[in-house]
Formats: structure tokens, C-alpha cells, sequence
């Protein structure tokens, strides 16, 4: 069932795991996440990029996201880095029950501004907003940040953003990056960094650019003809370190494309006879879901599901 991440939120901050949020743009995605989720027994985050709005249609996806949802494990539609007024406006009116407001780009007292202003129209609605303080390096549909202008959160004014802007979760930056090459040196995170955040905010904290770019599903893409470049992820060491230290939602949308492009070029290299759309999405489909469900090991999530009440509060 699609509900509110607040409840989610807060039991995986108590019990010490993060729920895993998934970038959805089409139909396979959506199912391959949802299987996962079922298996594995984890709440679970649909969220939709401005650019898969623009591409499948805000309508679409959510009537896709409420249809796989539709039974009783704990799930959320998310609007991710929401950068249009005017859309996260829509996303508040049709469905969603919880929305990015991506205003970090901006001064600091205009991104609260921004924040106050979607947090004032979600509130009257029962819907959860959440912000973000620093700015995430990469690309990712239409965030686009460079390295030399990105910057990592810095604790006290994070804690006074909090304050501030009366969102419901922080998405921080502590060295992540959007896209398939996060990282050209240094893989590790500023885990230091986001221990004196957590000490100075009580909201639950996010991480966004956490895939970890798994190398076998390189080599896999590059072997059938994917031109990926040095790709080079996140490492699980690290996530598993932030989450230890307070990181209740972890974003992935790279290791997804990922997966779903390394299946999909393998079946249209191995089997040249196929011309079911059905079957040559499936090898796709079944690499996401099992790239989700190793996700949803890794943030300790697993089983979690069966500790939250039908209303999603544990």
C-alpha cells in the first residue's frame, strides 16, 4: 500500500537500518523493485525523477506505482529532487505522499524559502517534504552539479536549516555523487562529517548517489557493446558505515539503469530471434530486482516490513 515514509522513517532510525528508495521510469522497474520488496519482506521508496515525469507522465506512474503497490507491505511514492515549483505542486495533488523540494542550488535563505513554501502546501495535505543542504556532485537526469561548485553539508548550518525550514527528512552531502562515476580518487565517504550532523539534527537523514556501481554488471554491459567508461561506485563498507551513523533513506537509480541496460543488450545479442518486447525485458527486469534485493540486505531492511503496523507505524 502507498503511504506516508514519516512512519518508515522513524522505525528504521530507532532500529538502526535505512529503507531503500529506487528511481522508477517505467514499467519493469516498478515490478522489479515491488518483487523485491515482497521477498525480502522490506518497506520499500518509488521514486520518480522530474525527468521520468517528463517521460512517462506523471499520471502514468503513479496509477503504476498504486497497482504494484496495492497490497499490504509498507511502500512510498516519492517526487525526487523536485526543482519545479509548479510540478512538486502537481505531484502534492496527485498521489504522492511525499515530495523532494531541491532547492540546495540556491542561497540558504532562499532554499528555506522554498522548503517553507512546499512544507506549508504539504502539511494541509498530510504529505511528507523532504529538502537538502549542500549539493550532490554528477549528473542525474536534470541535476546536474559540477565538482567544482559542489560542496559538503556543513553540520551547523544544517542544523539550523532543520530548524529553519520545517521539513520532515536531510538529504546531506558527504561525498556521494549522481551518475555512473562518482568517484575519480578517494572512494570513501565523510563519515566524520556526518556524525556532527547527526549530533546536531534530530531529522532523519538522506543519502542520495549511493550506488555502488557492482563490477560484474559493467563488465556484463561492456561485454555486449555499453560504452561505460570508468565507472566507479559507492563502497558497501561505507553505506553500511553511514547508516550506522544515522542515514535513514539511501537513494539508487545508477545501479538499476545499470542492471536493467546489461540485461536488456545481452538478450538482444544472444537471442536475435526474440521480438517480444516481453522477453527481452525480462533479463532486465530479473537483474534490478535482484540488484534491490541485495540493497535491501545491505541496509538492513530485510524483514522489516513485518515489524510495521498496516498504517505503516512500528
Amino acid at each position: 500500500m502507498i503511504t506516508s515514509p514519516l512512519p518508515l522513517l522513524r522505525h528504521a532510525q530507532t532500529h538502526g537500518y535505512a529503507v531503500p528508495a529506487f528511481n522508477v521510469n517505467h514499467l519493469e522497474t516498478i515490478l522489479a523493485v515491488m518483487e523485491a520488496a515482497q521477498e525480502e519482506r522490506s518497506p520499500v521508496i518509488l521514486q520518480t525523477s522530474e525527468g521520468a515525469v517528463r517521460y512517462a507522465g506523471m499520471g502514468i506512474l503513479v496509477a503504476m506505482a498504486q497497482a504494484a503497490a496495492a497490497g499490504p507491505l509498507p511502500a512510498v511514492l516519492h517526487l525526487d529532487h523536485g526543482k519545479d515549483l509548479a510540478l512538486v505542486r502537481q505531484a502534492l495533488q496527485r498521489g504522492y505522499t511525499s515530495v523532494m523540494i531541491d532547492a540546495s542550488g540556491h542561497p540558504f535563505h532562499e532554499n528555506v524559502r522554498q522548503t517553507r513554501q512546499v512544507t506549508q502546501w504539504a502539511r494541509a495535505q498530510g504529505i511528507a517534504v523532504e529538502a537538502e543542504i549542500g549539493r550532490i556532485a554528477g549528473t542525474e537526469d536534470a541535476v546536474t552539479t559540477k565538482d567544482a561548485a559542489a560542496f559538503l553539508t556543513d553540520p551547523e548550518e544544517a542544523a539550523r536549516f532543520a530548524h529553519e525550514s520545517g521539513c520532515d527528512s536531510l538529504a546531506v552531502s558527504i561525498g556521494t555523487s549522481h551518475g555512473a562515476h562518482k568517484f575519480a580518487g578517494d572512494r570513501h565517504l565523510d563519515l566524520e562529517r556526518l556524525e556532527q550532523i547527526r549530533k546536531r539534527v534530530s531529522l532523519p537523514l538522506v543519502l542520495h548517489g549511493a550506488s555502488g556501481v557492482r563490477e560484474d554488471l559493467v563488465r556484463l554491459a561492456q561485454r555486449f557493446g555499453t560504452d561505460v567508461g570508468d565507472m566507479r561506485g559507492t563502497l558497501d563498507e561505507d553505506v553500511r558505515a553511514a547508516i550506522k551513523l544515522g542515514i535513514c533513506k539511501v537513494n539508487i537509480d545508477t545501479d538499476l539503469r545499470l542492471a536493467f541496460t546489461a540485461g536488456l543488450r545481452e538478450a538482444v545479442a544472444e537471442h536475435p530471434n526474440w521480438f517480444n518486447p516481453r522477453k527481452l525485458f525480462e533479463p532486465g527486469r530479473i537483474l534490478m530486482k535482484e540488484v534491490a534485493k541485495q540493497k535491501m540486505r545491505l541496509f538492513g531492511s530485510s524483514g522489516k516490513a513485518d515489524e510495521l503496523a498496516p498504517d505503516g507505524a512500528g
